[in-house]
């Protein structure tokens, strides 16, 4: 009976129900996994102790990116065999050489150097294997093919931009998570509707590991942090998500994204590369310093420093990243430079606006 089940059921043709079993699949190991890990990091001492920079004034638990991996393994194993086995094989590939760094990094101290060139081997893996990668600029700068090795260095650059980036916004409760959170829901109806179902069902089933998470993440009793291990996963997997939305919206003339894609990328990201242009900017030019070197003048501690709770914080930026993808999801019929110059000035605009307000509310009487 179950192999004939097997044999005759098609994902596509029962694509709600299978992405609705890949999001509780997710959930229910995450969501029964984390419990385990803040007990055993409890038990163990693996703890997040607060510092000078932390946000955050108890131990914590730091490990919580393990149930984020398991669960999506789990799923993209299950599933692997019935989708493209190949993407599902090399994606899992990637997240686990990432998670080993960054548990490395999470219990001792993994050297920037080790970090930096395991992000570059797993990006590779999949730029190389399956040749998913950014084939052009789509008229930005009239640049609309990139010769092969160029593509495949500028493909890398934004891997490693985008995990790194993803990585520094990892700071109040919440936001990593949330924002990975949006991005997901976002990548999975533009996947669904594009027919893309592997990569549907790899960002289902994040956000259902992600839901899960935030439970723990948000709560006072049983907190838990993502951690570098979780940071990394997550921010790979969003670039990867944002390379094969590109590359498949390049490769079809026919598509809606054909030339709007990258500023649609951009502003599903804005938050994390807008904060990360920022934060090398006052490190490099301000400051003086490296722009390695930590430091509390990211965003979203200004946000804290201004009296903004950290769920304040978390649901602001996230509701106004929300915001900007709206509106670049209305400007699809502009020209693709004019549509990323606009979305620069309004999402600049839009994340100065609480501050202006904050202020206004202080001196009002």
């Amino acid at each position: 009976m179950i192999k004939n089940l097997l044999e005759n059921f098609s994902p596509e043709n029962n694509s709600i129900l299978w992405l609705t079993s890949a999001f509780i699949l997710a959930f229910f190991i995450a969501f029964r996994t984390f419990p385990t890990i803040i007990y055993i990091s409890n038990r163990k001492h693996l703890m997040d102790e607060p510092d000078s920079r932390s946000m955050h004034s108890k131990r914590t638990p730091t490990l919580g990116g393990i149930g984020i991996f398991f669960s999506l393994v789990v799923v993209m194993t299950i599933t692997g065999a019935m989708l493209n086995t190949k993407v599902m094989l090399l994606v899992m590939g990637g997240i686990t050489i990432l998670f080993f760094l960054g548990l490395k990094d999470d219990l001792t101290v993994l050297s920037p150097r080790s970090k930096f060139l395991g992000q570059i081997f797993a990006a590779l893996l999949l730029i190389v294997f399956t040749d998913t990668r950014i084939i052009g600029l789509s008229s930005i700068l009239d640049v609309y093919t990139l010769p092969y090795w160029v593509s495949i260095g500028f493909t890398l650059f934004v891997y490693i931009l985008i995990i790194n980036a993803y990585n520094l916004i990892d700071g109040v409760d919440g936001l990593a998570g949330s924002i990975a959170l949006l991005i997901s829901i976002v990548f999975s109806v533009l996947f669904y509707n594009t027919g893309a179902l592997s990569l549907a069902t790899i960002s289902v089933a994040l956000i259902g590991a992600l839901v899960a998470f935030l439970r723990f993440n948000f709560s006072s009793k049983n907190k838990i942090f993502m951690g570098d291990t979780g940071s990394m996963i997550l921010g790979f997997l969003i670039a990867f998500f944002t390379i094969s939305f590109i590359s498949e919206s390049q490769l079809d003339a026919n598509s809606s994204f054909y030339r709007a894609s990258p500023a649609l990328a951009l502003s599903m990201l804005f938050y994390p590369l807008m904060d990360t242009f920022r934060i090398f900017f006052i490190r490099i030019f301000v400051l003086k310093k490296s722009p390695f070197e930590a430091d509390r003048n990211h965003i979203h501690h200004r946000f804290i420093q201004s009296g903004y709770t950290h769920v304040q914080t978390t649901l602001t930026i996230v509701l106004i990243n929300l915001i900007i993808i709206i509106i670049a999801f209305n400007m699809l019929h502009l020209n693709l430079n004019t549509q990323i110059g606009v979305l620069f000035l309004y999402g600049s605009l839009l994340y100065y606006l609480p501050f202006l307000l904050k202020r206004r509310i202080n001196k009002t009487p």
